[in-house]
């Protein structure tokens, strides 16, 4: 049975999961029914961060065009440009194994492509959400974000780091206005 997060709440994911090496991070969303003449592009990304909350290189920011990373560690399902249909809209293989040492922590984010140039907005989005499952499918836990933003382009869904040796979940939620290159710049990726 998944567990159920609130934002800022925390989980530990390894601990109680021993063996556990490979999950999944699926992310999802659906836009409001609204009518600015643009389609929504919504898409997933990870950062792989070190203990300055920074990349190390480029290679550390996954998207839909740089697919994998992390030493072969995370490795993107690829771009759905349309986010139709029920389940996730994209999702992130990972195996923790794989993960370098001087990772601490990957930060999942969903942000809106052209944001500004097709006036979009999260306000506009619904039913986001991240949860990590197994390789069998298995729900271990899962965050909805819920309506609390409205003019972010980009969002800090979720966190998955390093605690004593073991891999905890944070339910982050954190919106931006700036989108992908708030985010990069935040992060430590050159734009």
């Amino acid at each position: 049975m998944a567990v159920n997060l609130s934002k800022g709440q925390k989980v530990d994911l390894t601990k109680t999961n021993p063996g556990l090496v490979k999950v999944k991070v699926g992310l999802g969303w659906d836009t409001n029914k609204y009518d600015g003449g643009s389609a929504f592009d919504l898409d997933a990304s990870a950062f792989c961060l070190n203990a300055n909350g920074k990349v190390n290189s480029e290679r550390d920011f996954m998207f839909y065009n740089n697919k994998s990373g992390a030493n072969g560690g995370i490795v993107l399902s690829g771009d759905n440009t349309t986010g139709e249909g029920a389940g996730d809209d994209e999702t992130m293989s990972i195996d923790l194994s794989l993960i370098p040492a001087d990772i601490h922590k990957i930060a999942f984010c969903i942000t809106i492509h052209d944001a500004s140039a097709r006036s979009q907005n999260f306000g506009q989005v619904a039913n986001a959400y991240a949860r990590v499952f197994t390789e069998s499918g298995e729900e271990l836990i899962r965050y909805d974000l819920g309506e609390d933003f409205s003019i972010e382009t980009a969002v800090v869904v979720a966190d998955l780091y390093r605690h004593n040796g073991e891999w905890k979940f944070s339910a982050v939620g954190g919106g931006y206005r700036d989108g992908l290159g708030g985010l990069c710049r935040d992060f430590g990726v050159q734009v």
